[in-house]
């Protein structure tokens, strides 16, 4: 007799249903997760409403924590119960980049939630290597905020913040809340937050920002000689243009946020990072070697002995019969959110 689950499938952008649908079945190399949290991730609100996936009909949902319910015949190394959360991406361990540790940048990769089934579910199916064991007391919200923690984080490596340092930091939402948090353990003495938002902005305050700005004119009045770090993890054109405007001397840039809309520099912001010889860096994804990295390795330890904060970024905790109608409300911007989480095992 199949066994059922409650999801949430999108069916074509914008058109998503929660409906019962087959449980994963797991091959030899899998695990079965019971989903305890699945987070929304900004590029999940584009994907939902309008640019679609790879594939449709899907199950999106990629920053998720879960407990194992059953072990393929060929798992070792993890147990039933076990509290897991679960690296997005599946490296293919075969191609150049994976040889050489670089996971983020691998050439064919798997991605729950976008190239594969993801977590908007009861269950999901994944492969031992993908599962994360987290340290005990760890709750399972915070376990299924490790995607953004170490996505800030990977940024932060591309860079050489350390202590002293003057960082910037534009977008608060989850991702940029993290790079704060990091940015301060790591040593930076001063940290500007700039978001549109007076909500965010006191949220980044919370988070350990010494400086708030709610436009790129505050910003640049507070800049001074310039940031040795800005960390872009907004994605818009304006907020681009800034992180370049706001470079110090040999300052460093790095940009984590996806643009949806074509990104233009001025002649004057282009000739600010020329003649200051600041260096601007991408940063993709949030993996190193092993796999999957230094990033979720110090993510998990700072959750597990306090030093992240993260309860203050939820906004919203709730069922999966919930999402079609939270994810067109995130699209339109109609309600405020920081990180929004659907509990699809919620009684």
């Amino acid at each position: 007799m199949t066994r059922l689950m409650t999801a949430a499938v999108m069916h074509e952008p914008g058109d998503i249903r929660v409906e019962q649908v087959p449980v994963p079945e797991i091959t030899a190399g899998d695990v079965l997760v019971r989903v305890e949290a699945c987070g929304v991730c900004g590029s999940d609100i584009p994907r939902m409403n309008f640019a679609g996936a790879y594939y449709t009909p899907i199950i999106c949902g990629h920053e998720f924590s879960g407990t194992i319910l059953e072990l393929g015949a060929e798992v070792t190394g993890l147990e039933i119960g076990q509290l897991v959360t679960v690296p997005p991406l599946i490296p293919c361990y075969e191609c150049d980049s994976c040889k050489d540790g670089q996971f983020s940048l691998c050439e064919d990769y798997g991605y729950f939630g976008s190239r594969q089934e993801g977590a908007y579910a009861q269950f999901v199916a994944v492969n031992a290597k993908n599962a994360f064991p987290m340290p005990e007391g760890v709750d399972p919200r915070a376990a299924a905020m490790m995607d953004p923690s170490a996505i800030a984080l990977h940024a932060i490596y591309r860079t050489k913040l350390g202590p002293g340092s003057r960082v910037a930091v534009t977008g608060a939402g989850p991702i940029g809340l993290f790079a704060i948090q990091w940015a301060r353990l790591l040593g930076a003495t001063e940290v500007l937050a700039v978001d549109l938002s007076p909500e965010k902005a006191a949220m980044a305050r919370e988070a350990g920002a010494t400086m708030t700005a709610n436009n790129s004119e505050e910003a640049l009045a507070q800049a001074g000689r310039g940031f040795d770090v800005i960390i872009e993890s907004a994605g818009a054109a304006q907020t681009v243009a800034l992180a370049t405007q706001l470079t110090a001397r040999h300052g460093e840039a790095v940009f984590i946020g996806i643009p949806h809309t074509p990104v233009e520099l001025e002649k004057g912001t282009f000739s600010h990072f020329l003649r200051r010889e600041a260096s601007l860096h991408g940063s993709w994804n949030s993996f190193s070697a092993p796999f999957p990295g230094r990033e979720w390795v110090e993510s998990a330890r700072a959750f597990a002995d306090g030093s992240l904060k993260w309860e203050f970024m939820i906004t919203h905790e709730l069922g999966l019969d919930a999402l079609p109608e939270t994810m067109r409300q995130l699209g339109e911007r109609s309600i405020f959110s920081s990180k929004v989480l659907f509990m699809p095992n919620q009684d």
